[in-house]
């Protein structure tokens, strides 16, 4: 089925569309301050590095993960913390682009990841829940903008042409 889905011609544009749209993320993270390794992607993951804010992948996790927002803490190249707690944190563009996410959506995206590890960086884990119940309410409203099993993927090309 997946080899059969990836050779119509929607496949191509859906997945120029998890690039772009991981490029507008990371672009975004990085205006905020946050570090991409490789310094950018030419692909579906962006891997964070943590260390400018002082923070470390295991916190940032799970502080997202209560703002509604799913990512890995993850090891960085040369990482000196342990493999339980990590530098940074992967994430990726598929899920949301499936969703019908497009760069605009992912610019928001990066704005509200920006926020809660501003707020992690600035408050720390314990007094963080203010802005972490704000960004769960902005990914709530974004994601009932986009609702799930609205049928199969249309890229933006083909919604809009």
């Amino acid at each position: 089925v997946a080899f059969a889905e990836a050779l119509e011609p929607s496949f191509k544009l859906y997945a120029a569309d998890v690039v772009a749209n991981a490029q507008a993320l990371g672009a975004t993270l990085q205006k905020r301050g946050l570090e991409l390794i490789t310094g950018g992607t030419d692909t579906h993951l962006l891997l964070v590095d943590l260390r400018p804010k002082h923070l470390t992948g295991d916190l940032v996790e799970n502080s997202l993960e209560r703002a509604g927002i799913t990512c890995n803490k993850n090891a960085i190249p040369f990482d000196m913390e342990k493999p339980s707690v990590t530098s940074g944190v992967r994430l990726g563009s598929p899920a949301g682009t499936s969703r019908g996410f497009g760069v605009s959506e992912f610019r928001r995206i990066g704005e509200i990841i920006g926020d809660v590890i501003d707020g992690l960086a600035e408050n720390g884990e314990q007094n963080n829940s203010k802005i972490e119940r704000k960004a769960k309410s902005e990914v709530l409203s974004l994601c009932q903008s986009f609702p799930l099993y609205r049928g199969l993927y249309a890229p933006r090309a083909i919604k809009e042409g």
